[in-house]
């Protein structure tokens, strides 16, 4: 079954205090802070980040109980609510240390229902009545009202990603209003309304912030609306709506997630994934907004897989005080204590941890058999690349090989993303070039995501090793091969000559020169110097391969000397000579050039061959066959004079 479990908690997550009767645990959504306050911080304050490099500890005076406690960026300024009417503020900058001042909210009989810090020294108050925006002056130990704003407010929630504080308004709690912050400045957004199941009469709050979140999905913030159904025939029960909410526009309803039941649920946001936590079956269940299955103005989606618990869990040796059995305790899944924060937090405060939740890509592979619909999810997910090629290997292995046109579609989605990619680079290379990239700072370089598999990603991990096989027929191999030439040249990318090759050595290897010919005389294979060298070194299996090479070459309009620079950089010295014999070259080409090549190969009758070739020619040209000293050869006569022997030379002969 541990195959199965597509969710797992993080190995290392933040350990703290665990809450009790004289410790209070806090968490900051913004600086993903765990705070455990001993004593309203008269015996301590421990603040826990995302990792323990970041760990703060300090005391500060017991005035109260603690309500909201938060730093600033960077953990310059420290603010605490304990009361309805004000902030206090302590500094944590070097030279203004632990100087402590408060705010009091401006409007009068006004309660202040909680505070965001938008910038390291910009605060927002929300009270019942509106929000007041501030400026920080930490050096002067108070606060500058910035912008304030009247409405009545039942409660709000902050997106720190996006810096839009969300906030509930009217008697039912469903119209909404978003602000948005950023450098120093207050913007009100287009507020809109939740659709509600059903109207209360007399009208009272019906939407509670339980069933509300913020979350960003593909680089879009949607506000996330679990709407709650009684099972009945005709609604199979609860649903997720998302309605996008762009910084200017209005805000539309664009996805509904069906969740099928009925219960108490927590949701989290995972890699792009909208993971639904179902409590009483122990379950989560997982959608993928890119994953369409109806077209239209209103996307209506199904879980992606079916419902699996968390992978299970076991509380590590080294963890709080509390746990102080030998040996690892299972940990409870889908606890009631369990606290579920934006995008990924799981906070278990009675034990102590902070997971992030985590998204296992291999059991999806097993779970999911539409292999087009495989690569759709894994292309849009962080860690894909090993996984996806995983896959290509295994459709065309094994008992569980997929059929061509299957791979067809698989090979066209991945090389769809590859060309996207290539594109993109272009266009970044060509504004560079233009200069064009200076002027307009959103022209950034393309991120390469782990989506892209390139021609090298598929030649090395998953065709290469294919063709070794020896259990998989020479025509599926060369079938799958051409393929994904095919799906390359669709997308109109340039293959890469390695490619051809391994189709070249494939039909060599299986005798197939029939085909080999038809590739090269239809032009299946392109043109390319390397593939023309490997054409040359199958003469000697295939005699008309010479002369497919030397076409090829010409075809290419490659000068002479650099065919022959070519085929003696591959060690083809027999082919070079051949080929500028062919061309009528070979009166006026390098002796030494070839005598170097030669001797490199370590062939001693090539390199008699080559060099009694170039005595007879000087005898030809000059009379004798001796060198001449212009022809800087002294160190290859030595060498043939220690192999060969003196009496080997060839002798003058009288014209």
């Amino acid at each position: 079954m541990s195959e199965e479990h597509y969710l797992e908690l993080c190995g290392n997550p933040v350990q703290f205090e665990n809450a009790s009767s004289v410790n209070n645990v806090f968490f900051d959504e913004a600086n993903k802070q765990v705070f455990a306050v001993r004593s309203g911080g008269a015996t301590g304050v421990v603040v826990k980040g995302p990792d323990d490099k970041s760990t703060v500890a300090f005391r500060m005076d017991d005035k109260g109980e603690v309500k909201c406690i938060k730093f600033s960026f960077g953990n310059k300024i420290l603010a605490v609510q304990r009361t309805s009417k004000s902030v206090e503020f302590i500094n944590f900058i070097p030279d203004l240390l632990h100087l402590e001042y408060s705010q009091e909210c401006k409007t009068k009989n006004a309660s202040i229902l909680g505070f965001c810090w938008t910038n390291w020294n910009e605060i927002v108050f929300i009270t019942d009545q509106g929000i007041e925006f501030y400026q920080v002056l930490p050096d002067k130990r108070s606060l500058k009202l910035q912008k304030s704003q009247s409405i009545n407010v039942n409660w709000y929630m902050y997106c720190p990603v996006t810096s839009v504080i969300l906030l509930s308004t009217t008697v039912q709690g469903n119209v909404l209003q978003p602000f948005f912050f950023k450098n120093g400045t207050m913007s009100k957004m287009s507020k809109f309304e939740i659709e509600l199941p059903g109207v209360s009469k007399p009208a009272k709050l019906s939407l509670s912030e339980r069933d509300i979140a913020m979350v960003t999905i593909y680089g879009q913030l949607y506000v996330r609306y679990l709407k709650h159904h009684s099972r009945t025939l005709n609604n199979p029960g609860a649903e997720v709506i998302l309605y996008h909410l762009p910084r200017d526009g209005t805000c539309k309803k664009m996805h509904v997630l069906k969740l099928n039941t009925t219960g108490k649920f927590a949701l989290n946001v995972v890699d792009n994934l909208v993971v639904v936590h179902h409590q009483s079956s122990q379950t989560s269940m997982i959608f993928d907004i890119k994953l369409r299955d109806t077209e239209g103005t209103l996307n209506i989606h199904q879980p992606v897989l079916p419902a699996r618990s968390i992978h299970p869990y076991k509380i590590p040796l080294t963890g709080p005080a509390a746990v102080t059995t030998a040996t690892p305790v299972p940990c409870e899944l889908y606890s009631s204590t369990w606290s579920v924060f934006q995008p990924d937090i799981i906070i278990s405060a009675s034990e102590g941890y902070l997971w992030y939740l985590q998204v296992k890509l291999q059991p999806v592979v097993n779970l999911m058999k539409d292999k087009g619909k495989l690569m759709d999810f894994l292309l849009q997910r962080r860690d894909c690349k090993m996984v996806i090629v995983s896959v290509c290997f295994q459709m065309l292995n094994g008992p569980d090989k997929s059929n061509l046109s299957v791979i067809a579609t698989v090979f066209d989605k991945l090389n769809q993303v590859y060309k996207e990619y290539l594109e993109a680079e272009q266009s970044y290379t060509m504004a560079v070039e233009t200069g064009q990239s200076r002027g307009n700072p959103a022209q950034k370089r393309p991120v390469r995501t782990q989506a892209v598999i390139d021609q090298s990603d598929m030649y090395t991990h998953v065709l290469s090793v294919f063709t070794e096989k020896k259990d998989v027929s020479h025509k599926f191999i060369t079938a799958v091969l051409m393929e994904y030439i095919r799906s390359l040249n669709q997308f109109q990318i340039t293959v890469q000559h390695y490619l051809y090759e391994l189709v070249l050595k494939t039909l060599v290897h299986h005798n197939l020169f029939y085909m080999l010919h038809q590739f090269l005389q239809y032009h299946v294979l392109s043109d390319s110097k390397p593939l023309a060298c490997l054409l040359l070194s199958l003469e000697s299996t295939y005699p008309p391969a010479h002369q497919l090479s030397l076409d090829m070459l010409k075809r290419l309009s490659t000068a002479n000397d650099e065919i022959v620079e070519v085929l003696l950089s591959k060690q083809q010295v027999l082919g070079a000579r051949r080929f500028i014999r062919g061309v009528g070259g070979h009166d006026n080409i390098s002796a030494r050039k070839f005598l170097d090549a030669a001797k490199q190969t370590r062939e001693e009758m090539l390199f008699y061959t080559i060099f009694r070739f170039f005595e007879q020619r000087n005898q030809r040209l000059r009379g004798s066959p001796h060198f001449t000293p212009g022809e800087h050869c002294e160190e290859h006569v030595a060498y043939f004079k220690q192999v060969f022997g003196e009496q080997a030379l060839m002798k003058p002969t009288a014209s």
